[in-house]
């Protein structure tokens, strides 16, 4: 089998509407498809719902469903609010500054831009509660070589000690040094 791309993502929203006017009005995304039903395809269960796809970008799909009859969303209390997010790629740093003087602008805070020293980002909720985060790579190809030669080494000794391997640190060591 050969993976050829996501073909799509699907996240809950409480107003489906709501939500494709919001990532078409601030992520430039447009609707390209609905799907409502009675009952769900896939268990027959019946429980209606309002199923939206987004275009992400280079042939990926961001999707929402809308379920009335299920009890509010809630988050994971287990996990912290900053591990779960959709990132989305854009072309330039230049891209995130804008990005975030718009969001700001029309009363969205804005978390970053945060320098990842490959990436920098930028990070916000959707109306839904969903973290999102634009990011725009800056690694040089010879970062990007460094951490393809530890990622395995990294991983191994990650699952033996569950301690942060210290191979890539020179990619925070600065940000950290006066900590």
């Amino acid at each position: 089998m050969n993976i050829q791309r996501i073909h799509h993502v699907a996240y809950r929203c409480r107003d489906a509407k709501e939500t494709v006017n919001w990532y078409r009005d601030h992520l430039g995304m447009e609707f390209v498809l609905a799907i409502a039903e009675d009952r769900v395809p896939s268990t027959h269960e019946a429980d209606p719902y309002m199923h939206v796809f987004l275009d992400a970008g280079g042939g990926n799909v961001l999707a929402f469903f809308e379920l009335p009859n299920s009890p509010v969303q809630g988050r994971d209390p287990n996990t912290p609010e900053w591990v779960q997010h959709i990132a989305f790629k854009v072309g330039s740093v230049q891209a995130l500054e804008e990005t975030k003087a718009r969001l700001e602008a029309k009363g969205i805070p804005v978390v970053g831009i945060t320098d990842h020293t490959i990436f920098k980002s930028i990070y916000f909720f959707d109306p839904n509660g969903h973290r999102v985060e634009l990011a725009a790579d800056t690694a040089t190809a010879e970062m990007s070589a460094r951490l393809d030669a530890v990622k395995w080494d990294m991983l191994e000794e990650w699952a033996r000690t569950k301690r942060a391997p210290r191979h890539a640190a020179w990619m925070h060591e600065k940000e950290f040094a006066g900590a």
